[in-house]
């Protein structure tokens, strides 16, 4: 059953590094991404960070509608509604990245019934991990304002 709001039991879990997968469209083309940079301001908001020049963030540019598949202990939950750009690029960044915001209009369990998602999803920086550190903490403090 479709929901308007993001749980409160999940909430706590959208506040870090959040691995999901986004969903855009343009011209009925759809289009799915890994993200990392995500976290839900509250059970109605949820923002997300991009490149700049991304296919998703074209898409959202034409098609503002989007979805996202959140995944943690316990619950896959598809996450979908209207976003807007919030912050065209984040100046401290060496690299263009843009935030938009995602205003939650309906929120499915994706779970089928007798299954469970048993963690997060595992993810782990193998480059720079100091400087992609730093980028995360750029990012999600950019997210979070």
């Amino acid at each position: 059953m479709a929901e308007k709001f993001i749980p409160d039991n999940v909430l706590p879990e959208l506040q870090d590094l959040t691995p999901s997968v986004l969903a855009t469209s343009k011209d009925n083309k759809p289009y799915t991404t890994f993200i990392t940079w995500l976290i839900a301001k509250d059970n109605s908001t949820v923002r997300f960070a991009l490149s700049k020049d991304s296919f998703s963030t074209e898409n959202l540019k034409s098609n503002p509608y989007a979805s996202i598949e959140v995944f943690g202990e316990g619950f896959a939950l598809s996450i979908s509604g209207n976003t807007k750009l919030i912050v065209d690029e984040i100046e401290e960044l060496p690299f263009p990245v843009s935030v938009f915001e995602l205003n939650v209009e309906k929120v499915v369990d994706n779970l089928f019934p007798g299954t469970s998602v048993t963690g997060k999803i595992p993810f782990e920086h193998t480059g720079d991990t100091v400087q992609a550190k730093e980028f995360d903490r750029i990012v999600l403090e950019e997210l979070k304002k």
